[in-house]
């Protein structure tokens, strides 16, 4: 694992509350998702400013998502293997499952979800593999190679299919498995039960020969169904392999039936009798009820949708493409999944993949028209989000890294995204595409969908719509816009009047102070903005408005000195037993050890943010330096519990003024370092922030020096 990782991930760990916060940690292909004792613990602005994280997703009253992108299984390792994280699972098996209201007003319903996502998210990578496999195969077909749907192939393409069917006819196992881990039963005896229908013992009830004079016959909807009396009870044979119901059905029983026999049999024998008298119960009850029944819902989900598409399927293809763009982030996608799947199990085709291809190529199309922007605009950081999520998209059909990394950054984005998502669905309709196998959606799977041409004719036109109106109407707001290109201007210097000039003309609808603010970089390192403007042509109202005067920390060629905002020790940054306060991440500057009881404002200027637990507050000073003072590590957890808070967010402050008293000892007791960062957090707007005076300070000592960039 590289030092980065090690670092990043020790860095998640502590800004999520900590080891001891942490009941459960996952991760699907994109996200960390955690479950936490207590969600307010969790910093997500520092999470957020962290370069390698590309997203924070709060989700419920307990769940927090920490998008990371493709590598997210090296972020996982990295944070499993720190301390204190080996009991998370324990954790997860043992506590309570709260889950709060992104998705509805009632628990059960969230946690409902929970267990659907946790459930298939384990199995992805073997899915996304096997269509992969079904893909060629179908191209095989299609090139007449072969017959797809043939029972009996050539010894190679016979060997082919068994690499792809070995996951999707032994998926029960597979959801048997994860669905009972969730839910906090022994995943084992999950996948045993599933498992014991699937052997050729099982398999033999179906098969004609045995059955004469041992079975009732019958036929039901043109299928042969076969009643065998067990125990003396009728017993249906189905059909199990590839369902996804019967197992999540009877994982949740067995959750229960395991609860029951921990309580009755002594804990010195649970590992011989519970699991015994689990499968002892649960196999005949899935064989007998709980098949049957999931069986059941899953045909009766799978037939009522096949009705609604044959009623109108023009309608469900536009519906089910605008709909994703808001299930995804929530998670609520995945019960879809397991209908796509149960549709080819019990269809053998699927209409819900060719018209979600439009959502999910409407999303790459936006995503590559960032891309070409990012590149004119010279958007290093942009340029590389939009890139991965292209090509993550484009190749592998996972549209995560899209969502988070532009789409919900930028909700603009949605008015680029929307018209390809309904154009593309509506040509779906049109040819009524379906799919021959359960795919991801990528350019590698085109060949399972039929009609070919018309599934590409309707993912072309989702994707350059999408395209092209990103490209036309921008994926941000004007405002938005205004603070990226001063932004980037600042930091390429003089060399970047169209840049500078393309943010004034976009700076003719920003009215508020802090948007004023966002442009002051370009009229600082391009050249005037007004003069700017006007060369290129611009409006001459825009010409005509005086530049806002810079603040004096930001002149070129300015050094402004911050003096010791409490009494102590000053010492370097590094020091501070916090890999977010030690990195930098959270901004530049010193810490102090502190030896009084008190912080104080180091120069005069306005309180930005005064949190109302005491231990922090954030000043923006009258030099245009943002300082933040932030008494202890992870002192948030005292709950202001030993602080007391002297002054209120926007209050008007001069040097020297008491911000907070806090009781050091019981710092100590509750067991926290006192060590207090001092920090510039817009750091990025300066040429240098650095640290100086180490050693003991007073409230006199200077301790930072900031220089403004050069002119």
């Amino acid at each position: 694992m590289s030092t980065n990782t090690a670092t990043v991930s020790q860095f998640i760990l502590d800004k999520v509350g900590g080891a001891e916060n942490v009941t459960s940690l996952t991760h699907c292909a994109t996200r960390l998702r955690f479950q936490l004792a207590d969600q307010s613990k969790a910093d997500i602005e520092a999470l957020d400013s962290n370069d390698a994280v590309m997203g924070v997703v709060p989700q419920g009253s307990t769940g927090l998502q920490v998008i990371m992108g493709g590598g997210v299984a090296e972020y996982y390792a990295g944070i499993k293997a720190l301390p204190g994280m080996a009991d998370s699972d324990a954790k997860a098996a043992s506590s309570k499952k709260e889950y709060g209201g992104v998705r509805g007003k009632y628990s059960w319903i969230d946690y409902g979800f929970e267990v659907l996502s946790d459930t298939f998210r384990p199995i992805l990578w073997a899915l996304l593999g096997a269509s992969l496999i079904i893909t060629m195969l179908v191209l095989a077909d299609t090139f007449g190679l072969q017959d797809f749907r043939a029972e009996n192939q050539p010894p190679t393409y016979q060997f082919m299919h068994a690499m792809w069917r070995s996951v999707f006819y032994f998926l029960p196992i597979m959801v048997g498995a994860t669905a009972a881990r969730k839910l906090g039963a022994n995943e084992w005896v999950g996948a045993a039960i599933p498992a014991a229908l699937l052997t050729p013992e099982f398999l033999k009830f179906s098969d004609p020969e045995y059955a004469k004079g041992l079975a009732d016959i019958s036929e039901v909807a043109g299928r042969t169904v076969y009643t065998y009396h067990v125990f003396g009870l009728p017993m249906v044979i189905n059909d199990y392999g590839g369902q996804v119901f019967p197992p999540l059905i009877a994982a949740v029983a067995l959750f229960f039936v395991e609860k029951l026999f921990k309580k009755i049999i002594p804990s010195a024998v649970h590992m011989v009798f519970v699991p015994f008298f689990s499968l002892l119960v649960m196999i005949p009850a899935t064989a007998f009820v709980f098949g049957p029944i999931g069986i059941g819902v899953g045909n009766g989900i799978s037939h009522f949708l096949e009705a609604v598409n044959n009623w109108n399927s023009f309608v469900l293809a536009i519906i089910i493409p605008l709909l994703y763009p808001f299930l995804v982030p929530l998670g609520l996608h995945w019960p879809l999944n397991a209908i796509m799947l149960q549709n080819i199990n019990s269809l053998g085709y699927d209409f819900i993949q060719g018209p979600m291809g439009a959502w999910n190529f409407a999303c790459f199309g936006v995503v590559t028209g960032v891309f070409v922007m990012s590149v004119r605009e010279k958007n290093t950081t942009m340029r590389q989000v939009s890139l991965g999520g292209a090509l993550a998209g484009l190749l592998g059909g996972i549209s995560e890294p899209s969502l988070y990394g532009v789409l919900l950054r930028f909700r603009r984005s949605y008015l680029s995204l929307l018209p390809g998502c309904a154009l593309g669905g509506a040509v779906m309709g049109f040819f009524n595409v379906k799919a021959s196998a359960f795919v991801f959606t990528s350019l590698l799977t085109i060949p399972a969908m039929s009609p070919m041409l018309g599934y590409m004719v309707g993912i072309a036109v989702a994707f350059f719509t999408s395209f092209f109106l990103v490209i036309a109407l921008d994926y941000r707001t004007k405002d938005e816009k205004a603070e990226i290109l001063a932004k980037l201007a600042a930091e390429r210097g003089n060399g970047s009047e169209a840049v500078a000039a393309e943010a004034a003309d976009v700076n003719e609808v920003v009215e508020t102070s802090e948007r004023v603010d966002a442009a002051e970089d370009a009229v600082n390192n391009g050249g005037n903005v007004a003069a700017a403007a006007a060369g290129a042509g611009a409006a001459t109202a825009v010409a005509a408005k005086p530049a806002k005067p810079l603040k004096p920390a930001m002149q070129p060629g300015a050094e402004t000195i911050i003096s010791s905002p409490m009494e102590g020790t000053c010492v370097p940054l590094s020091e501070v037993p916090d890999a977010g306060f030690a990195s930098g991440a959270v901004g530049k500057g010193v810490a102090i050890e502190p030896t009084g009881d008190s912080v104080y404002a180091p120069a005069d200027g306005v309180v930005a943010v005064a949190f109302p637990t005491g231990h922090a507050v954030a000043l923006k000073l009258d030099s245009g330096v943002e300082f933040l003072m932030h008494v202890g590590v992870d002192t948030v957890n005292m709950k202001g519990d030993g602080f007391q808070l002297h002054v209120k967010q926007k209050q008007r402050v001069s040097k020297g003024d008491k911000l907070i008293t806090f009781d050091r000892e019981k710092i100590a007791a509750a067991g926290y370092p006192a060590i207090t960062p001092v920090l510039v957090t817009n750091h990025k707007k300066f040429g240098s922030v650095e640290g100086m005076n180490f050693g003991t300070a007073g409230l006199d000592t200077d301790v930072i020096k900031v220089d403004a960039k050069d002119a």
